[in-house]
């Protein structure tokens, strides 16, 4: 049986660490120019990499051609040929390599045993059931090596820290094309999750233990140590956060890639399917684990508190609204519950506006909560006036799917002039909300999508000054074909039911038009108008959004769109609003940059130009 090493020398570390490193770093200049004929494509390839760091300089013709033929035997070995017949011609350019293969070396026995508890577990038999070799087949070291690091991987993300090869070897006998496999693999007993430790939390214990995604007694699984991880960061109670499972001394069980690295080799470790994964030290303590009696595994939480006041500054500017400012005053967490205060000014020409939020969460933090919610809105542009302060509380629930239900109670007064009105309302209205974002990337989204869904209902019975019900609802798509071409698309629709429209502020009423609706119009100067020709906002709202970009170089990308809808009192208008043009796109490191020039289709000379920072959604 095979003696394995568990602690490599320093000596070893250091040149498996920097060898490596000095050999990329120097490819480019010691690459051997070489013509190879007689064997495959992917054998070729396979040379051709075995070959790319030798410099001529540093031989003679006699030893350049050994040195050449060595190579190219052990890049060929990998594809089953031990006896090619090898002919090299030095002292030309290209070198020039012709191959007789000769007979590829069979299968003659291949074994391949699990023993211990995995052999019941269904991920290592599908592993084993995956295996593309059989007797009779040609040998190819690959699959081989691959079958054997899905093992080891296995064991690691799945607990069993007490498993080895208890055999692992390849006969070969090229003078038969013989090859004989053989690997046994002892899982031995597989570890359990055991209690939870918490150390440095400024946040009650047992907050943190609710948001755990195993139970002392369950099977250790690396993906549930991983997931419970990112839960905790996503909190944003923490500046740092370390999951790991609680281990007494190290074993070094790392797989070392063969020297002179090569495709196959790449190809033998790339197959593990993606998991979430565990951060360094989690995962350097699993691989460190020894035997032990006792297979069950605390769990240590380790966690260092965010700064308790976090400040953003933010400036840029919009066609619509010209310069503009935001101010962000965002605490975390206020105590040891959990709970988080963030504050949020924004400043524009026409519009200045200041919100809170209080959030409280719940048992599951990242998916139940009550908020509440507050702020003051002075809005001056055009036909609107408005003075706004509202407040809101709020439940919310996220789904396993990750829609999101919020249930808000919503308090409202605006002081306000439309379209030459004047009045002032005080509503109490309740509201349910449906939404579900998905994107990836997050920066600029290749793919992805955003619903959203909104019933809201105000009556005079309970102290309202208007009786309505207001639905809106917006879907938006992303998705790309190859790595070039990206479509988006959105559609928006709105519909308020009333019976004295004139008592709706403006913040309720629809209007359409600006960078984020119909572009080619200016913002929101799409809705009615009364007898004065002054904006008056619709009762009903429909927009909607098709778009084509193409990567042109990079972070470069040209667009073309069609933008379509109005703001209306009535169901279906005679005709919509409509405006095409094309844009620029950036994806610049602070986000996207978007540059569009549009045309309006019902003035042949009108052409307007929007200017935005930031994703889609």
């Amino acid at each position: 049986m095979e003696r394995k090493r568990r602690w490599p020398t320093v000596k070893k570390a250091t040149c498996g660490v920097v060898l490596p490193l000095l050999v990329t770093w120097s490819a480019p200049l010691w690459a051997l120019n070489a013509s190879i004929n007689g064997v495959s494509s992917e054998v070729e390839a396979n040379i051709n990499a075995y070959l790319q760091n030798i410099n001529e300089e540093q031989y003679t013709d006699v030893r350049l051609e050994g040195e050449i033929r060595k190579r190219a035997q052990e890049a060929m070995r990998v594809f089953g040929y031990y006896e090619p017949d090898i002919t090299v011609e030095v002292g030309s350019s290209p070198i020039t390599l012709r191959i007789e293969p000769g007979s590829p070396v069979k299968i003659d026995v291949l074994s391949v045993n699990i023993a211990g508890e995995a052999s019941d577990d269904p991920p290592f038999q599908e592993a084993l059931d995956a295996f593309p070799l059989k007797e009779g087949d040609t040998l190819r070291h690959a699959p081989w090596d691959r079958l054997r690091n899905q093992f080891s991987g296995l064991a690691l993300e799945r607990g069993y820290f007490d498993s080895e090869f208890t055999d692992r070897r390849m006969e070969i006998r090229p003078y038969l094309e013989s090859a004989r496999l053989y690997m046994d693999f002892n899982s031995g007993p597989r570890y359990q999750f055991g209690n939870t430790t918490i150390a440095g939390s400024h946040i009650e214990p047992e907050r943190l233990l609710q948001m755990q995604t195993f139970t002392s007694g369950e099977p250790y699984l690396a993906e549930s140590v991983a997931l419970y991880n990112q839960r905790l960061a996503e909190t944003g109670w923490f500046s740092s956060v370390t999951v790991r499972p609680r281990l007494a001394t190290a074993r070094e069980l790392t797989l070392s890639p063969p020297t002179g690295g090569s495709p196959w080799w790449d190809e033998a470790t790339a197959s593990q399917p993606q998991r979430p994964r565990l951060s360094s030290v989690a995962f350097a303590s699993a691989l460190s684990i020894t035997k032990r009696g006792d297979t069950s595994l605390p769990i240590d939480v380790s966690v260092e508190p965010a700064d308790r006041h976090q400040f953003e500054v933010g400036v840029g500017f919009a066609t619509d609204v010209g310069p503009r400012m935001r101010f962000g005053w965002k605490q975390p967490w206020i105590n040891r519950f959990g709970h988080s205060l963030n504050h949020d000014l924004y400043v524009s020409a026409p519009d200045q506006r200041f919100t809170g939020t209080y959030n409280i969460p719940l048992e599951d933090p990242l998916r139940d909560s009550y908020r509440l919610q507050y702020g003051v809105r002075n809005l001056d542009d055009g036909d609107t006036q408005s003075l706004e302060g509202t407040v809101e509380i709020a439940r919310r629930w996220e789904f396993e799917n990750r829609w999101v239900q919020t249930l808000y109670f919503r308090t409202t007064y605006e002081d306000f002039t439309q379209g030459g009105v004047s009045d002032e309302v005080l509503l109490f209205y309740p509201g349910i909300q449906w939404s579900r974002t998905r994107t990836r990337p997050q920066r600029f989204p290749l793919w992805g999508d955003r619903q959203q869904l909104s019933i809201e209902y105000s009556d005079t019975l309970w102290g309202s000054d208007a009786q309505f019900a207001r639905v809106t609802g917006d879907t938006e798509w992303i998705r790309t074909i190859g790595d070039d071409n990206r479509f988006s698309a959105r559609l928006s629709i709105g519909a308020i039911e009333t019976d004295n429209f004139d008592k709706l502020p403006p913040s309720l009423r629809f209007f359409a038009g600006g960078d984020r609706s119909v572009r080619g119009y200016s913002y929101e100067s799409l809705s009615p108008r009364n007898e004065e020709g002054l904006l008056r906002g619709g009762q009903q709202m429909l927009t909607s959004t098709l778009e084509y970009q193409r990567r042109v170089s990079g972070d470069w990308w040209g667009a073309t769109f069609v933008d379509t809808g109005d703001a209306f009192d009535d169901w279906g208008p005679e005709e919509l609003k409509t405006g095409a043009g094309v844009g620029v796109r950036w994806i610049s490191p602070v986000g996207p940059i978007r540059l569009d020039v549009a045309h309006p289709f019902d003035d042949e000379d009108d052409w307007r130009l929007h200017f935005s920072i930031g994703p889609e959604f």
